[in-house]
């Protein structure tokens, strides 16, 4: 399977013009099977982009979920989940810290091959350092990514605007594996997107995965998309039925699907 990362930038390229045609052939070019999306706007406008999701997920066949953060020009903004496999359960998680801008993680979960269950989290943490350490303290206090109740394998995705190791890192390092460390190296910049110089974005899996590669998407069109480049990365996951019957009986009681192809909607 094949998954990514992509801070879009509300589709505002690197020349100023908000163009999500071009988000949807970067997004082509990669061909995920998972994509991760932040700073995604999504308002009922004249044009069929105005809502920015939707019209992703329309162009490329994408299941779609959204986590909405705040509201935007009349519309919701935050992050959004692609997926080429139905969206079973998804969960929105307010991160955000009192006098800075909203921040969230966005939790959904597909089903691999109709046996192994994936646990997908999408998430955007604060630009100041106080900030974010008291988001990635809130997340594993709350057991966001460790859940006893989380019997597939988990990988995090997104920007955690953190250029330099801290203890958002520190605790995922704790627990899961930095992709990046496949290449030899902690962290790999991703923005500025034409002239990258620092490392914000990130996928951490769960240990248990078999990564094959991982690299930031440099192409001509995704130096100009976004501010940001896109972080893909290929893995194998492990079939666990023991976990998958488990998993089973947990989603029982739980509503589903919550999503379909071409919707995209705000997560319960």
């Amino acid at each position: 399977m094949r998954v990514a990362t992509y801070n879009v930038h509300k589709c505002r390229g690197m020349d100023g013009l908000v163009r999500p045609d071009r988000i949807v052939e970067v997004l082509r070019e990669i061909n995920a099977d998972i994509v991760a999306l932040q700073e995604v706007v999504c308002r009922e406008g004249r044009r069929p982009h105005d809502h920015q999701a939707r019209y992703v997920a329309e162009k490329l066949g994408y299941h779609s979920e959204l986590g909405e953060t705040r509201r935007y020009r009349g519309g919701a903004y935050g992050n959004v989940l692609l997926s080429r496999l139905p969206i079973h359960h998804a969960a929105h998680h307010d991160l955000s810290i009192r006098g800075r801008e909203r921040r969230g993680c966005l939790r959904a979960d597909v089903r691999v091959d109709g046996s192994s269950w994936l646990h997908l989290f999408n998430v955007h943490l604060g630009t100041a350092i106080y900030e974010r350490r008291i988001q990635a303290r809130e997340i594993f206090r709350r057991r966001l990514f460790t859940d006893s109740q989380l019997f597939g394998a988990r990988i995090i995705l997104g920007d955690l605007n953190e250029w330099k190791r801290g203890l958002p890192s520190e605790l995922l390092t704790t627990y899961f594996e930095n992709a990046q460390s496949h290449v030899g190296l902690d962290r790999v910049p991703t923005y500025p997107g034409v002239m990258p110089i620092l490392p914000l974005d990130y996928i951490y899996l769960d240990r248990g995965l078999q990564l094959h590669n991982v690299e930031v998407h440099r192409t001509r069109m995704a130096l100009m998309a976004s501010d940001h480049l896109p972080v893909v990365a290929d893995f194998s996951l492990p079939v666990d039925t023991a976990n998958d019957r488990q998993a089973d009986a947990s989603f029982a009681n739980r509503p589903q699907p919550v999503s379909s192809s071409f919707e995209c909607r705000p997560c319960e």
